[in-house]
């Protein structure tokens, strides 16, 4: 009998050839001027449409969103237009892609913003956390506390990016509210102090969220539109004196909304968690009525556990799509996998980047 993880699943009313997915995997590869995909983004995504569904690595919605060195974006005619290159390659080969939406808020530096401008946030406290400039790595700048009258365009930018994912042809869009960034900022009262409606109670940290999914939503429709959260997770300083409580309250909502899942970066290594962080995390997930898509490192036997027993219904991998291309073919027949080089991660050309051989090519050789 097949693995569930390898059967036919669906995410929202987008069907999906197995249940092992890609993750979002920064690459910083895009153009230097314009910070586009271009022909080396449709190959890379091309070669791994073996994959129930691609997530794209993190994309910002507007030059503000930015917060590392080639990160593409989604907010210019270029962007629109080398982003279609690579969802036609996908679909080409009988794929489908998502593609992520991302403001980094505080992390990011004034040379990477217009203008030499101050990064924003919900409140303005500093992260604990490096970035990458042209430069090479330099700690990230103090932020500026977002006015309450930003709010509206900033939920703008995220509807007017969903927009043009939508041009471009992308078969869903996933919000970025995880891992330290803006939205997650909002949601944390360790970096939200806010005193108006955007801080303070659960509600009020989580409206900014709700108010970005609304927009999405009115966009691409809840059964295209998914989210990925990181409750249980601290990174650059970020953390919430009860995330059970505020996540209690977003998680709920967002169900009632339909949105079709829910990506959780779960705690843990290899999808084994301790106990009392095993019990939040399934707790939270009971909390949702769509898909849920984990996300912690997981292999083969432990993603083949968790579909299997309905602890999750699909499985996100990241690092291991980098040398593996044809990962749920690998997976799938337990065929040995490429080791990734990581010193060819973050930035440069083909080299690790598209020279990683699939099965097939390896039986040639």
């Amino acid at each position: 009998m097949t693995d569930k993880l390898f059967t036919r699943g669906k995410l929202g009313d987008v069907e999906l050839k197995n249940r092992v997915l890609m993750a979002p995997l920064t690459r910083n590869r895009a153009s230097r001027e314009g910070d586009a995909p271009y022909d080396i983004h449709v190959e890379y995504y091309r070669q791994r449409a073996g994959a129930g569904l691609i997530i794209t690595e993190a994309t910002q919605i507007t030059p503000e969103g930015k917060g590392y060195i080639q990160t593409p974006g989604i907010y210019s005619r270029e962007q629109i237009d080398g982003w279609k290159k690579v969802v036609d390659a996908v679909h080409g080969e009988g794929g489908k892609i998502a593609l992520q939406l991302w403001h980094v808020g505080r992390i990011s530096h004034v040379s990477l913003q217009e203008g030499g401008a101050k990064p924003v946030a919900p409140s303005a406290i500093k992260a604990e956390a490096q970035t990458v400039t042209e430069d090479g790595f330099v700690d990230v700048s103090e932020p500026r506390a977002l006015e309450t009258d930003e709010m509206p365009r900033l939920v703008e930018d995220y509807r007017r990016a969903a927009q043009n994912a939508r041009e471009a042809g992308f078969d869903m869009v996933e919000i970025h509210a995880a891992n330290g960034y803006l939205l997650d900022q909002f949601i944390r009262d360790g970096a939200n102090r806010r005193d108006d409606a955007y801080g303070g109670s659960p509600e009020n940290r989580a409206r900014l969220i709700l108010e970005v999914v609304d927009a999405v939503v009115e966009v691409y429709g809840a059964a295209r539109t998914g989210i990925r959260l990181s409750p249980l997770i601290e990174v650059a300083g970020l953390s919430d004196s009860d995330p059970m409580s505020v996540y209690g309250y977003l998680i709920p909502e967002l169900s009632r909304r339909g949105i079709a899942y829910i990506h959780m970066v779960e705690p843990g290594t290899q999808g084994d968690l301790d106990q009392d962080l095993g019990y939040k995390t399934a707790r939270l997930r009971e909390l949702f009525d769509g898909a849920y898509i984990a996300n912690a490192g997981y292999g083969r036997d432990s993603a083949i556990r968790v579909t299997g027993s309905g602890q999750a219904d699909f499985v996100a991998f990241g690092r291991p799509y980098i040398a593996n291309p044809d990962l749920a073919q690998r997976l799938e027949i337990d065929a040995d996998l490429n080791e990734g080089d990581q010193s060819t991660y973050y930035g440069g050309g083909v080299e690790g980047y598209l020279d990683y051989p699939t099965l097939e090519e390896q039986k040639v050789a």
